[in-house]
């Protein structure tokens, strides 16, 4: 897009390709994801084909240099650091090793990061996600410390279930979510879901929250000038 063209107005699809280039390059970690947030931004707000080359014009124009979908086997074993889903859906699910950071990002599309099997090694692991119009989903066992905080326009940070007592033998997990017209929800897994799918885990979650009833002391009867008049007519009464 050269020339006259760069005064064009952009088109929905010419900001969702730009998108997901962005993405791919976040991925293999040409952009930050702060760089990532903020290109992201402009990429939905520009006006014109120029503007929105800008965003991608020191990054290299092949895609395939990007992404890979070949990963080594001498990888195999290190720790799992991020998640990427570009209109689509990515998972990370299972046994895994998470060390220190991860970062999870969802453009126009949906992510999960399921950490109830996950070995996390250290006292704390810190979870950045950046989510435009996109949903990330984070199951944590019910006993995790979660520290959930960030920054939402048109989205929201929110938690779902119930907690239990804290394991205090299990890291702090800390998550960063940053979210434009998304969301990032934590949702904290009772023990038995510890073996469901993901969905039947959501809905399980949202269950116990809606059905929990804490338990309240019952209140004490005060003595009061009704209280007397009903124990003067209960002894007419004998």
């Amino acid at each position: 897009m050269g020339g006259r063209d760069d005064s064009m107005r952009v088109s929905d699809v010419e900001r969702e390709t730009t998108l997901r280039i962005l993405g791919d390059h976040a991925a293999v970690g040409r952009l930050s994801l702060d760089e990532l947030k903020e290109r992201c931004d402009q990429a939905l707000t520009v006006l014109t084909r120029g503007e929105l080359t800008a965003l991608i014009s020191d990054l290299p124009d092949d895609p395939e240099s990007a992404t890979s979908a070949a990963v080594p086997l001498t990888q195999a074993h290190r720790p799992a650091r991020r998640t990427v889903a570009i209109m689509g859906s990515a998972s990370r699910r299972g046994p895994f090793r998470a060390v220190g950071s991860f970062s999870a990002i969802a453009i126009m599309a949906g992510d999960d990061i399921d950490l109830r099997e996950a070995a996390i090694e250290g006292d704390e692991l810190t979870i950045k996600v950046f989510a435009v119009i996109g949903v990330v989903n984070i199951y944590v066992p019910d006993t995790a410390q979660v520290e959930l905080g960030g920054v939402s326009i048109l989205g929201a940070n929110r938690e779902r279930g119930t907690h239990r007592r804290r394991n205090a033998t299990m890291p702090v997990i800390r998550i960063r979510g940053f979210n434009v017209l998304g969301e990032t929800t934590v949702y904290r897994v009772p023990p038995q879901a510890r073996t469901l799918e993901l969905e039947q885990a959501r809905h399980l979650c949202v269950a116990t929250e809606h059905y929990r009833t804490p338990s309240a002391p019952t209140p004490r009867r005060h003595p009061h000038r009704g209280s007397a008049k009903h124990h003067k007519s209960h002894h007419r009464h004998h």
